[in-house]
């Protein structure tokens, strides 16, 4: 009888789990899009490869994050800051949904747990990289779009002509000139970014309840209640969220006098971000110039024949460090994510 009671409450249905973590993400989307959209300009600052076309006037004055966000809004209007969020509350859906269902599937079905009914830590590592990567996959058109309408604002500075007037017609316009395959430009670093940013997206799940857990929190949010899959009568094992996060606060909990409050939750969070940044900025950059390069008539790019021929130009034409530009405010983005969600 108590096991058919503790059940319902341990098994989420995945339509309420792809619920709460659309319209989470969707929040979260929302509150840090103006650093996504600063991040853009940054990542497109600079561009070497254009300086190769005759466009190295059109390439704007160096700026750091603040000076870009209020340019921004000086030159364009404070709305601006929003510019092409629609298209990224879409992605937060379709890549929420994918990585979920396919996280899932992995875990329960290819990889398993085996007799011991224990998720290994590789195993979840591997799991979450492989579902990032699924779902970015699946996301990638919307990415595309968000990219493009971020840059409309600049274009329109420079005197350019506008590329697209909204997601349907940057959708349409999209596969009138590349085809379905167009949809998919930069879809290549796209994933290796998820994939990279998921390899330490995971983290030890004991029951709540366990007063020895130090991962205990009393009042998870949305997103971390869709990601706890069915622990009812499971005993313990792995789902995604940060080996980061739960490695420096355990470390903290076990060799300082930090208890587990908000103060050694911050710290974590900064850890976190810091470690996803650094990890998955340099295929954002490379994604975000590929995606925002001028494409011919039948929708192949000028600039760059490839993410590694896009790697290569802005290394030898604007050094190393430029494949982190943005990293302070995807540092921030993901620290305020991180902050919200644990």
């Amino acid at each position: 009888m108590a096991a058919r009671e503790r059940a319902p409450s341990g098994s989420w249905p995945r339509l309420s789990k792809f619920v709460l973590s659309a319209c989470a993400a969707s929040v979260a989307e929302l509150v840090t899009f103006p650093l996504d959209l600063t991040k853009t300009r940054l990542q497109i600052q600079g561009e070497a490869a254009l300086k190769q076309h005759g466009e190295a006037g059109l390439a704007g004055p160096y700026r750091g994050m603040v000076r870009t966000a209020v340019g921004i809004v000086q030159e364009e209007g404070l709305l601006k800051l929003w510019q092409g969020a629609t298209p990224a509350v879409y992605r937060h859906i379709v890549y929420s949904g994918v990585r979920m269902v396919a996280y899932e599937q992995i875990r329960d079905s290819p990889l398993g747990k085996g007799d011991s009914n224990v998720f290994p830590l590789w195993k979840s590592v591997v799991g979450g990289m492989m579902a990032g990567a699924i779902g970015q996959f699946f996301a990638s058109p919307t990415d595309l779009v968000k990219v493009q309408m971020q840059m409309e604002g600049k274009r329109r500075l420079e005197g350019k002509p506008p590329r697209v007037r909204g997601v349907y017609h940057a959708f349409v316009t999209i596969l009138s000139k590349g085809g379905i395959r167009g949809l998919w430009a930069g879809w290549v670093p796209n994933v290796q970014r998820a994939a990279l940013v998921n390899m330490g997206d995971q983290r030890c799940e004991h029951y709540r309840s366990s007063p020895q857990c130090c991962c205990n929190r009393s009042l998870p949010s949305p997103l971390t209640l869709y990601r706890s899959v069915q622990k009812g009568e499971r005993g313990t094992g792995y789902d995604a969220d940060l080996t980061t996060y739960d490695t420096v606060k355990h470390y903290l909990l076990r060799n300082t006098n930090l208890k587990d409050n908000s103060i050694c939750h911050s710290i974590s969070s900064i850890c976190s971000g810091l470690v996803a940044a650094t990890l998955g900025t340099p295929a954002d950059v490379i994604k975000t110039r590929i995606m925002n390069q001028p494409r011919d008539k039948h929708g192949r790019g000028i600039l760059y024949k490839s993410s590694t021929d896009c790697f290569i130009q802005a290394v030898r034409g604007e050094g190393f460090l430029s494949l982190y530009k943005g990293f302070i405010p995807t540092w921030m983005r993901m620290v305020i994510t991180f902050t919200n969600v644990y």
